[in-house]
């Protein structure tokens, strides 16, 4: 064992190369086993911090079901760790806002274009000011968009419909969207004035860290078929990410619930390994009311690409002088990244309702899946893996196998290695940008410092996360794609 796995000797068993388990001989109160999907490489990369104590911790969920998953990007959150997922049962089991983390719904898009490098390189300077300047970014940024509280009550119940009805997209990007972009159940009242006060403002708005706008190549096809469902058409192809979530009105809700749920554990007596992973009984009025409000946050997060998609694509059209129907600019896919949601799963030989915390993992559901959208079921659910500015991000499908092994879910991005404080002391932003463009990358972001924090070495290699789901069989290869520009927050 390498040496930050040295003190999980004789505590954790390899099942293969890409798979481990932690049994319920580990800590007193583990209900079920944690698996661990990861080559040996990022599995000491977890050993390093507190990913694999909190793998086991999630393990004594009330009424949690078959195992306890953490994925290969899988590092240390709040509760959960990142990458982690959980079914529990619907009746028995416990919801925990730990299992979803505050950026409710932060996730991924990505968009399809008709042009390629050799279009995009001479413009590509002024394309990225163009966007930087079209979409609001930054820490604490305030949108274009004027919201009064009653009508962002209105457009967090309608989701992605209501910004489509204001003009800001089309009819097929609900389509290609995770619940068509309209998580059902959401309920504006259970959402504090707060919260509200801090979404109306950043409502269209992309945020800072790890969220980014990026201008990608396609560079290699591993999957001819499902690349060609899903519009990705040849090497050298160009694709554009929107990385973004629900801001200032997820957070506040996910902290408005923490101290609710708090509340809910002595009440209902549960007893925990770590206050983090406070929770609440599933059939519980806490826990309705936290659903209820998680929806409204959900769906905020679809808005948000929702009307950053608009503006992008009206940057494309303003450089390239063309309209987006000539551009592409077509929505492949929005998956969530941070959600739980009630889904029905093969549990012990029958059918069973669960709820699903999906904390840093995507949905992978397989072909033939009735939630996948029609013109993609053939092949399976796009898989959205995003990197880290200077590496390489993936497009996968989702797989029957999947269903039995993570309910569903693979990574969701290449995953924290090094802190952002440790991040900062250890790069200089000017020298990231500089090494970045001599590799012909170009980077715009409202802050220097957000550069050194997301420098591509403080992140897990993708390549490995993409190649441990497929192995695995999580999620299988489509295409590989390489950033040429991004824009940062």
């Amino acid at each position: 064992m390498s040496s930050g796995l040295e003190r999980f000797k004789g505590k954790i068993n390899q099942v293969s190369d890409v798979v481990w388990e932690i049994p319920t001989s580990y800590k007193p109160g583990m209900r079920v086993r944690a698996v661990i999907y990861a080559d040996q490489d990022l599995l000491s990369k977890m050993a390093q911090d507190a990913t694999l104590e909190q793998a086991a911790n999630v393990t004594t969920l009330p009424g949690i079901e078959k195992f306890g998953i953490t994925l290969p990007d899988g590092h240390e959150g709040y509760g959960f760790p990142i990458g982690g997922v959980a079914a529990t049962d619907l009746e028995a089991g416990v919801i925990s806002p730990g299992g979803v983390g505050y950026d409710i719904n932060c996730g991924v898009r990505l968009l399809t274009t008709n042009l390629e490098e050799k279009d995009v390189r001479p413009l590509l300077p002024d394309l990225l000011e163009t966007i930087f300047k079209n979409v609001p970014s930054g820490l604490g940024s305030s949108g274009k968009l004027k919201l009064s509280s009653n009508e962002l009550d209105r457009a967090v119940m309608e989701g992605i419909g209501w910004a489509i009805k204001k003009g800001y997209g089309i009819a097929e990007d609900a389509e290609h969207c995770e619940e068509n972009g309209m998580m059902q159940g959401a309920d504006a009242t259970k959402v504090s004035s707060t919260a509200k006060s801090r979404g109306a403002p950043q409502l269209g708005t992309l945020g800072s860290g790890n969220h980014f706008l990026e201008i990608d190549l396609v560079d290699r096809i591993y999957d001819n078929a499902a690349a060609k469902a899903y519009g990705i058409t040849h090497p050298g192809q160009v694709v554009v990410f929107v990385h973004t979530g629900s801001r200032g009105y997820g957070h506040q809700i996910c902290s408005d619930y923490l101290q609710v749920m708090e509340h809910a554990v002595k009440k209902y007596g549960i007893s925990l390994p770590d206050r983090e992973l406070s929770c609440a009984p599933g059939n519980s009025p806490e826990a309705r009311d936290y659903l209820a409000a998680m929806a409204c946050a959900v769906n905020y997060a679809f808005l948000n690409r929702q009307i950053i998609t608009h503006w992008v694509r009206e940057s494309f059209e303003k450089v390239f002088r063309k309209s987006s129907d000539k551009l592409g600019l077509e929505s492949l896919y929005d998956v969530c990244h941070n959600i739980a949601k009630i889904e029905e799963h093969s549990v012990e030989g029958g059918r069973k309702k669960v709820i699903v915390h999906r904390k840093g993992a995507t949905r992978a559901f397989p072909p033939g899946n009735m939630l996948v959208p029609k013109d993609y079921r053939s092949v399976g659910q796009p898989v959205l893996i995003p990197g880290s500015m200077g590496t390489s991000s993936w497009v996968l499908r989702g797989t029957e196998q999947a269903m039995s092994l993570s309910f569903g879910s693979t990574a969701h991005g290449a995953g924290r290695y090094m802190s952002r404080a440790a991040a900062i002391k250890k790069f200089w932003g000017s020298d990231v940008k500089k090494k970045l463009e001599g590799r012909g990358i170009l980077v715009r972001a409202a802050n220097i410092k957000v550069i050194s924090e997301e420098a591509p070495e403080a992140y897990k290699d993708c390549d490995s996360v993409a190649d441990v789901s497929d192995r695995v069989g999580l999620a299988k290869k489509v295409a590989r794609l390489v950033p040429i520009g991004v824009t940062k927050g």
